[in-house]
Formats: C-alpha cells, structure tokens, sequence
C-alpha cells in the first residue's frame, strides 16, 4: 500500500475514533471532546443558528463549503488536476466511438482505470487536512439539530453543500 492511502487511512481512523470519544472520559474529565468542541462552537455558530436556525444553517453550510473548496484549490496540483480531467474526457469521447469495438473498448476502460490512482492521490491532501474538523462539526451538528429538525438536516446540509460547493467551485475555478 502506497504512503499515501496509508495516511489516508489512519486520518480517517483517527477521525472517527475521535467522534467516538464524543460522549466518553477522556483525559480524567467526562465528554473531554464534546465540551472542548462545544466551548468553541456554541459561542460562534451555536449563536449564529439561535439568531436565526435557517440563515444561521445556510450560513455553516455556505462557511464549511467555502472552507473545503479553499482547501482543495490551494491543497491540490490543480494543473496537474486539469490535465487529468482532459485526458479523461478525451478517454471518455474515445469510447463512445468505439461503442461497436469490444476489443478497443476494453483497452480504453483500462486506461480510464489508471487515473483513479493518480486522481486520488491528488485530492487526498485535502482530505487529510479537513476530515477531523469536518467529522467534529458534523458531531456537533448532530447534538444541536437532531431535537429540531430529527435526523433530516444531514439531507438538507449534503443539498446545500452541493449547491454551494458547486457555485464556489466555479467561482474559484477549482478542478
């Protein structure tokens, strides 16, 4: 297993023992991680959902999507990103005129197959720098808005994320 899948996988192993640990005695004091984050979070987004729940929600979702797509623009090779995805769209025209050529269908699949790899590897970074605060935030919005909205504000949070992930990609131009 390459280095990078390798620290890929202890981030994330990291990052969920973490939100495990929510509820949990650490360090000799009971809920250690869910006081800690809440100390930071109630004062700042905990005060801007009880102004207003909606704006307030809009506004993390708005934050947090702003903050991932910052961290794949400037954490990512976005030139060699670009490159990739033109490489596979060439790919992906190649193969709807070989629609009728099993054999050189097949052979272009392949190719397609070793850029996951390369893709992958390039948008880890990223990931390995946000997923613990990612997965805390979550936690925390998972205490603070399960009594309001039940467990339905993971589908409104993932829809306006893709909203507002997809306008700030194009903004920043972000592969």
């Amino acid at each position: 297993m390459k280095k990078g899948m390798m620290l890929m996988f202890v981030v994330m192993f990291v990052s969920f023992w973490i939100a495990g640990q929510w509820d949990k005695e650490l360090f000799g004091q009971k809920e250690f991680i869910k006081t800690s984050i809440e100390a930071v979070l109630n004062p700042t987004l905990g005060a801007l959902m009880k102004w207003s729940l909606y704006i307030g929600f809009i506004f993390v979702i708005a934050l947090t999507s702003l903050v991932l797509t910052l961290s794949q623009k400037y954490l990512s090779d976005q030139v060699q990103l670009k490159e990739l995805k033109k490489e596979q769209k060439y790919l992906q025209e190649e193969m709807k005129k070989y629609k009728e050529h099993p054999e050189k269908l097949m052979e272009l699949q392949k190719k397609q197959l070793e850029f996951f790899p390369r893709t992958f590897e390039l948008t880890m970074k990223p990931l390995i720098y946000t997923s613990i605060p990612i997965i805390l935030l979550f936690r925390w919005f998972s205490d603070y808005l399960i009594p309001i909205f039940g467990n339905w504000w993971i589908l409104w949070y993932l829809i306006g994320s893709m909203v507002f992930s997809g306008l700030f990609r194009k903004w920043l131009d972000v592969a």
